[in-house]
């Protein structure tokens, strides 16, 4: 199959599905190496960006799919009935930072992280769709296991957990100290 014919069947594949599809699944299918869907994904990848289109073709983690292109939203929103915009509290990013960085983790290990209680941040998290259930942890209880999403990896504009910035070993120690303190100041209003 020629390098063409590769990226018509790659581009019609991801249209219908509308969802993002492994690489690996691509080269099943398509009878070709995990290379050559890469070769074909960046030579449509690079149609869609060297020309005024509305959508482009994003790379997460091993998966491709097309969306739109972000400046398209405002558009698109006026559109999309049920589509909402959420805005992150800094409980919810720190919840969501916590659990990037420590992924797979239970609610109880943030909550040690953040010396509170995370159960709301956790709940809207999964909500909004930025993290999902991995699992559950082989201990008593069987607590539920969390982990970031693709939607977190797009929203984010990362294309793998990889890619996320390295936490300085002095700042961690800032953040726990600020976690203890935010605790206290929490446990001395109740009282």
């Amino acid at each position: 199959m020629d390098i063409v014919e590769l990226t018509a069947i790659i581009e019609g594949v991801l249209f219908a599905t509308g969802d993002a599809v492994e690489v690996e699944k691509l080269a099943e299918i398509t009878e070709c190496t995990a290379d050559e869907v890469t070769e074909a994904a960046e030579r449509l990848a690079k149609a869609y960006n060297k020309t005024d289109r509305g959508i482009m073709l994003t790379h997460v983690e091993n998966k491709l799919q097309l969306c739109t292109k972000a400046e398209l939203y405002p558009y698109l929103s006026k559109i999309a009935k049920n589509r909402r915009e959420y805005k992150l509290t800094d409980t919810q990013l720190e919840t969501l930072s916590i659990v990037a960085y420590k992924q797979p983790v239970t609610k109880l290990q943030v909550e040690a992280i953040r010396g509170v209680n995370s159960d709301h941040a956790v709940n809207r998290l999964v909500e909004y769709g930025l993290v999902k259930e991995l699992g559950r942890l082989d201990a008593p209880g069987k607590p539920i296991l969390f982990g970031t999403t693709d939607d977190f990896l797009r929203a984010f504009g990362v294309d793998s957990l990889d890619d996320l910035p390295e936490i300085a070993p002095e700042h961690v120690e800032e953040f726990r100290e600020e976690a203890e303190e935010e605790a206290e100041e929490r446990l001395n209003v109740k009282i």
